[in-house]
Parts: C-alpha cells; sequence; structure tokens
C-alpha cells in the first residue's frame, strides 16, 4: 500500500482507538456531576460513594482520552501536511480554539477535583465536576464544527491559492455541525447510560449494594431512555442534513443506484457495488427512502450513477454500517424504556439485568460505526467537493508511515489493555466500604 493509504488507516486506528473513550467521558463526567449534585443536596453519604465509585471510573477513562487525543492532531502536520497548508487557516482555528477554551478548562478542574474533596466545600467541589463536564462537551462541539466543516465546508473563500476563511460565524452555526454535535452527544449519553446501567446490573445481580446501584440504575436509566429516544429524531434531521450536503453519502447509506422519485425503503438490501445494483431488495416500503431523506414522499432521492465511479464512496462499507447503527439505535431505544419502566426495582428483573450486562459494549459498537460512516462515506474527499484525500498527504515514504502505524497499534493495543483492565478490575470490584469512601 502507498503512504496514502497507510496514512488513512494511522489515523483510522488513532481515531477508532481515541473514540473508545471520548463518549464515557462526555457522558459519564454529566453523571457524576448530577449524582454529587443530589450529596450536596441531601448531604446523603451513600451519593458521595456513589459520586467516589463512578469517579474513579471517569478518571481512568479520561486519561486514556486525552493521551489519545494529542497524537491525533499531531498527524495532521506529519501525514497530511498538504491538507494543513491548504486549509489550515480554517481547520486550525478550530482546532486552536477547541484547546485554549476548552481542554485547558477540563484538564484544570479535573485535577483540582480529583485532589480538592478535604480542600473544597461540598458546592465549590460540585462545581468543579460540572466544569469538566461543559468543558468536555464544549471540547466536543469545536472538534465537531471542524470535522463537519470538512463534510461539508462554509464561510471561506480561495485565496492565493489556499481556502481561507470569510465568516467564522457561519462555520461555526451551520445546520450540518448542529446537528452532527446532537447526535455525536446523544449517542455518547446513551453509551453512558448503559454503561452505568451495565455495571449496576452486574452488582444488583449479586445482591451487592443494592440500594447504591438501585440508585445508580434509576439515574442512568432516566438518562438513557431521553437520550435513546433523542437520538431517533436528531438522526432523523442529520440524515435530512446529510442528503443535502453530501448526497453521495446518502445515496449509498441505502444503497440507491438509479435516482428516483418517491423511493422506496427496503428492509433487506445487499448491495452488489461491481454490477452497480444491489443484489437482494426484499419488504420495500413506498416512498418511504424520499420520506425519511427529503420530508417529501414524493421527491427525487438522487442515485449512485449521477457521480462517476471514482466520486462515490465505498458502498458496501457505508451501507453495513449505517444500518448496524440504524438498527443498534431502535435497539437501544427499546431496552432504555423497558429499563426505565423497571428502575424502581430492577433487582426483580434478572433477565433484563443479564441483557444489560451483555448491552455494555455495544453502544461502543454503534459509535464506532457512526464514524465509519461519516468518514468512508466523505471519500474520496478529504474536504466533500473540495480537496480530494489523495491530495491531501504529505510526500513521505510508505515504509515511514508503516513503521508509524505498527508502532500506533503496539502501544494503543498496550494502553487500551491497561485501561479497560482498569476499567473492570474497579467496576468488578463495587465502591469502596464507608469507612473508606467518607475520608
Amino acid at each position: 500500500m502507498d503512504a496514502v493509504m497507510l496514512s488513512r488507516l494511522q489515523f483510522a486506528v488513532a481515531t477508532y482507538f481515541h473514540f473508545l473513550f471520548v463518549p464515557l467521558t462526555l457522558g459519564l463526567s454529566l453523571l457524576v456531576a448530577i449524582i454529587e449534585t443530589q450529596y450536596v443536596r441531601t448531604g446523603d453519604e451513600e451519593y458521595k460513594r456513589m459520586v467516589k465509585f463512578w469517579g474513579k471510573l471517569f478518571v481512568i477513562n479520561f486519561a486514556l482520552g486525552v493521551v489519545t487525543g494529542i497524537t491525533l492532531e499531531f498527524q495532521f502536520g506529519t501525514n497530511w501536511s498538504r491538507y494543513s497548508k491548504y486549509v489550515g487557516d480554517i481547520f486550525g482555528s478550530l482546532l486552536a480554539i477547541e484547546a485554549t477554551l476548552a481542554f485547558f478548562l477540563e484538564s484544570t478542574f479535573i485535577g483540582i477535583w480529583i485532589f480538592g474533596w478535604k480542600r473544597l466545600s461540598p458546592k465549590a467541589h460540585a462545581a468543579c465536576i460540572w466544569l469538566v463536564a461543559a468543558a468536555s462537551n464544549i471540547s466536543a462541539y469545536w472538534i465537531l464544527v471542524a470535522n463537519s466543516w470538512m463534510q461539508h465546508p462554509v464561510g471561506y473563500v480561495i485565496h492565493n491559492g489556499r481556502a481561507e476563511l470569510a465568516d467564522f460565524w457561519a462555520v461555526v452555526t451551520q445546520p450540518y455541525a448542529v446537528w452532527m454535535f446532537l447526535h455525536v452527544i446523544s449517542g455518547a449519553y446513551i453509551l453512558s447510560g448503559f454503561f452505568v446501567m451495565g455495571v449496576s446490573a452486574y452488582h444488583l445481580l449479586r445482591g451487592r449494594e443494592i440500594s447504591l446501584f438501585k440508585r445508580s440504575f434509576r439515574i442512568a436509566a432516566t438518562f438513557a431512555v431521553i437520550f435513546a429516544i433523542a437520538e431517533i429524531v436528531i438522526g432523523d434531521f442529520h440524515g435530512k442534513e446529510m442528503m443535502k450536503a453530501q448526497p453521495t453519502k446518502a445515496a449509498a447509506a441505502e444503497a440507491v443506484w438509479d435516482s428516483t422519485k418517491g423511493a422506496p425503503l427496503y428492509l433487506f438490501v445487499i448491495p452488489d457495488e461491481a454490477k452497480e445494483r444491489n443484489a437482494v431488495e426484499l419488504i420495500g416500503i413506498p416512498k418511504l427512502s424520499s420520506w425519511l431523506a427529503l420530508g417529501d414522499k414524493d421527491g427525487l432521492y438522487r442515485g449512485l450513477k449521477e457521480w462517476p465511479k471514482e466520486e462515490r464512496p465505498p458502498v458496501a462499507a457505508t451501507f453495513w454500517s449505517f444500518r448496524l447503527m440504524v438498527m443498534l439505535g431502535l435497539f437501544f431505544a427499546i431496552v432504555s424504556i423497558i429499563a426505565w419502566i423497571k428502575r424502581n426495582a430492577p433487582e426483580n428483573s434478572p433477565g433484563l439485568l443479564r441483557l444489560l450486562v451483555w448491552c455494555i459494549p455495544l453502544p461502543y459498537l454503534a459509535a464506532q460505526l457512526g464514524w465509519t460512516v461519516t468518514e468512508i462515506g466523505r471519500q474520496p474527499w478529504i474536504v466533500y467537493g473540495m480537496m480530494k484525500t489523495s491530495d491531501a498527504a504529505s510526500q513521505v515514504a510508505g515504509y515511514q508511515v508503516g513503521l508509524s502505524l505498527t508502532a500506533f497499534i503496539v502501544v494503543y493495543s498496550l494502553l487500551g489493555i491497561a485501561c479497560f483492565y482498569l476499567i473492570y478490575k474497579y467496576a468488578r470490584k463495587g465502591p469502596e466500604p464507608v469507612s473508606v469512601a467518607s475520608i
């Protein structure tokens, strides 16, 4: 493989690994803040034990998220220097704002929160974790604004052979960025809700700390059901924006080859990319694809054949990732509704508890599938309709990228094993005894 493909693989490895930690950071920081607020409001020491238990898991996860995120930004200089030269005025400013506004705030107050239990009043200490949660989510917004600009570039002019920022407000408020942010954040909150429910279910099945984990379960079930239902609505709006901004991705996601007015939605499809058709199309719902994508049941759904083959994304990867992501989203909504109904006495539903333990990895899978649709579905463009990926890579030898890719895989594998072992160890161990947690 050449340096471009190896650079793509390296960035994919780093991104997929990094995003194993980001969603839990976003959601668990907010859940810990909610629980600590309950402690401040009631003075109930059990809430304090909950904060310390879930907070420990949050800090372990947070550490790996920070470490793996930093290496991603360096790759824009090492592997994608022509991209950075061409659009750095826009893309670089967004990353700089994320670092100076959000990351520093987040990193500062996480330290104060960890070491400030005896040094701050309960209200001040709770305020720190709220600042961490707010900064984490603000950080996500700026990162997703930057990514959204790559998906749908706006607010720029081409000057002296480079893209320069012309309308900052247009970049940070474009609908594609807003819906993408809401979509990603809701997915992160679903993941965090299922993580807390799953760990709580593990302990409830074993009869440990019933009161503490019932409270955790109740909070997480409410959190999960709100965002699992919201995600369906948000996903619909985000899909309509995708149809406007990236019609090739939309066509690949539904394996639509020929432009069709009132396009049906087939529940069972197997795309055949080589023959530019679907090998299997079963159970079609008339006009549903046009209605979902365009808001008009008789609207024209543009097919992939309208674009040259070299300007189409890989169809199979985009299609199957999208289908599985949607199926998992519907599954999360159903399970979270059941969990919310059972929230006051979850210990009486062992079947549900066992299911929730096994559900812990599924939101992680859904998040990775979402990024697969986002990034592979954009190809062959690194900035959609503006700059191709093949024109963006640094002029480096393939063996150099191959060596760094191998190093990334080895180091990240070791870090991942260590991190997930620690999360597993402390999640399984449970909260500290009352005498220790009160310190």
